[in-house]
């Protein structure tokens, strides 16, 4: 499932990253958000969602929530 198909408020698994930009890629990688990394959606509006990773969290898009493969 995508991450932008997610509940709020509930802890997911990454299953994998489906994205062709190496440079978003690495980007996500230094967040902690690669596969096998627990994430939890804390709240979603239509442009954007906050994520919890690693006890930080982090504003991100819909496209890249939609890049996100959660199980």
């Amino acid at each position: 499932m995508k991450l932008t198909l997610a509940e709020e408020g509930k802890e997911y698994v990454v299953q994998r990253i489906d994205i062709n930009d190496e440079e978003l890629s690495a980007f996500l990688f230094s967040l902690g958000c690669y596969s096998g990394e627990p994430i939890t959606v804390i709240t979603k509006r239509k442009k954007n969602c906050v994520v919890s990773i690693k006890d930080s969290r982090y504003c991100i898009d819909s496209q890249l929530a939609d890049a996100i493969v959660v199980y």
